[in-house]
Formats: structure tokens, C-alpha cells, sequence
């Protein structure tokens, strides 16, 4: 049975990957997509997404507009990767989709609530805001959710800062709030998607697809991968959110290790960083775990398929 999920999101290159690949894939069943700011203000990741939905042909699922400013802190943007519009490169179609009336915190919890317990997973691919409201607003969600699979953090390396990865260090607040519920947590983090690596063999897949949608990623990916190199060194971007996503489909595409996280909200030199306790075997009552070690080439093939599948789609 395909697994429901609802992604949160703040597009993005790699959110765009992400919702595509969600789309694209018969084990996902995309239940909504919320949005929140991060990569951009509210406003544009909101459009970009609706724009993605009408390179792809998402019909029938929601949209919701969701949180414009983290918990406490102020907005801060990826410009510097995203570009101006948070989705800098390709031509992006004018939105034909109408948003849901409701906040995606709202939307969020009223989803989980009318689905049976262990329905829906929660695959957040940004600032983890939306999450953090949903489970304070309605706390039941969090024995109600099947589990949250999150791209965020990274054990052994930041790109924000020297310690902490972007979705976490802008609300490090909500983050917090995430990470110590007792549902069940995957941490996508750097440590696994920096292996997420687009290399020319990648774009070529892509490439061969041929459809308007495949010749979309291919842009996503060309601009991405110039703001890369340019702002962090890498030769090949690393494309982080899909990973998250890629859990959901086959948890065989990459490896997990049970340990303790947390969040760091204090710290001069670590704010925003994710600490996970390695020094004894996880306790009992543990419910979270990282990720790391991706099998590159079934993650790719994933995407690759996905893309086959949504086809030539109508501009």
C-alpha cells in the first residue's frame, strides 16, 4: 500500500526534486504539500511550489501556505543558492492551482486527525516551523503520525554555519520542539545527502527522459550546481531533500543508526547544531535515528523513474 504523506516544504531546487519525485513515485501517496519560509519568504516558496505542481501535473492534492517567520528569530533566506526567486534557473509557469483555505498547520493536524493512527508520515524538507505549531497546537498528532522523516542537521558537519545545516539553525526553536516528541524521527542530514551528488552521469539520466518536466530538473540542477561551487567548493551539487522522500520509497536506499538527538539553542559557536550521543548503545525509549551511507545509484534511478512516470506533461 502506498504510504501517505504530506510534504512540508519551502522550494527551493531540491524541495522542487523532492516534490516531484513524491509525485512521480506509486509507493507515495501525496496527501498535501504545506509550505513554509526558508529558502525564500513565504511568499515565493509558496508560489514556486504551485508552479512545480504545474510543470508536473499534480492535480488533486493541497496546497497550504504555512508559517512566514520562524518561532522566535527572524527570517533568514538562501538567497546565496536559491537565487532571488528561491527558484532561480528555470522558467517558472504561472500557478493554476488554488491554495487550501486553511493554514498548513491546520491543514496539518486536521490530515493527521481524520486518518487513522499511523496513516500519514510527515516529511518536512524545511525549517521545521509548521511541524513545531501543528504538534503544540493539537498534541495528539504526535502518537498519531506514522513517523516524521525530515531532512535536516548533520551529526558530523554544518553548511549554515561551521556546526549547524540551514532548515535547523533558522528555527532552531521549532527544531527543538520536533526532535523531542516521541513520535518516530528520521534526521536526513548532511551526512547522508552530501552523497546526494548530481554528477554529469546524473544529469545525463535525466537528460534521456526528455519530457518537460526531466528538461526542468535539468535546469534546476545546472543553476543549482553554479551557486554550489561557487558559495561551498562542491563540484556536483548535492541535492538534499529528495533523500528524505527516498526513505519513505525504500529505507534500503540508505542506512539508519538508532541514537539520542537533540538540539543545540544556546551555543555561540553551535547554535542550530544537531548533537547525536554515540557513547553507549541507544536506550530503550529512544525513537530517533540518522541516516547516513546512500546507495547513490538507487537513489538516482528512483528520481530517474519518477520522472518517467510523470511523463510529458502539458505546459
Amino acid at each position: 500500500m502506498a504510504r501517505k504523506i504530506i510534504l512540508d516544504c519551502d522550494p527551493g531546487h531540491d524541495d522542487a526534486i523532492a516534490m516531484l519525485l513524491a509525485w512521480g513515485n506509486p509507493e507515495i501517496d501525496l496527501v498535501g504539500v504545506t509550505t513554509v519560509m526558508g529558502n525564500q519568504t513565504i511568499e515565493k516558496v509558496t508560489r514556486n511550489a504551485l508552479a512545480v505542481a504545474r510543470v508536473a501535473g499534480i492535480t488533486g492534492v493541497p496546497f497550504a501556505r504555512g508559517a512566514h517567520r520562524p518561532l522566535v528569530r527572524q527570517v533568514e533566506v538562501a538567497e546565496s543558492i536559491h537565487g532571488e526567486s528561491g527558484l532561480d534557473g528555470p522558467a517558472l509557469p504561472e500557478p493554476t492551482l488554488e491554495l487550501d483555505a486553511r493554514h498548513a498547520v491546520d491543514f496539518i493536524i486536521d490530515t493527521v486527525m481524520a486518518s487513522e493512527p499511523g496513516e500519514i508520515t510527515l516529511v518536512p524538507t524545511g525549517a521545521l516551523t509548521n511541524i513545531a505549531l501543528a504538534v503544540r497546537k493539537e498534541p495528539r498528532i504526535a502518537s498519531r503520525v506514522r513517523e516524521v522523516v525530515l531532512m535536516g542537521g548533520g551529526v558530523n558537519v554544518g553548511n549554515w554555519s561551521a556546526t549547524s545545516e540551514f532548515n535547523i539553525v533558522i528555527d532552531p526553536e521549532a527544531a527543538h520542539i520536533v526532535f523531542n516528541e516521541a513520535w518516530p524521527l528520521t534526521m536526513v542530514g548532511l551526512d547522508l545527502t552530501h552523497e546526494a551528488l548530481a554528477t554529469p552521469e546524473v544529469a545525463a539520466s535525466i537528460a534521456a527522459v526528455g519530457t518537460a518536466p526531466a528538461r526542468f530538473v535539468g535546469e534546476l540542477l545546472e543553476f543549482f550546481g553554479e551557486t554550489y561551487k561557487d558559495q561551498q567548493g562542491f563540484e556536483h551539487p548535492p541535492v538534499h531533500d529528495p533523500c528524505a522522500v527516498a526513505y519513505v520509497i525504500d529505507d534500503s536506499v540508505m542506512e539508519t543508526v538508532r541514537v539520542p538527538l537533540d538540539v543545540e539553542l544556546s551555543g555561540t559557536l553551535t547554535l542550530g547544531m544537531t548533537v547525536a550521543d554515540f557513547r553507549a548503545p541507544a536506550p530503550d525509549d529512544c525513537t530517533t535515528q540518522v541516516a547516513r551511507n546512500l546507495d547513490h545509484a538507487k537513489f538516482w534511478g528512483l528520481v530517474v523513474d519518477a520522472l518517467e512516470r510523470i511523463g510529458a506533461v502539458e505546459p
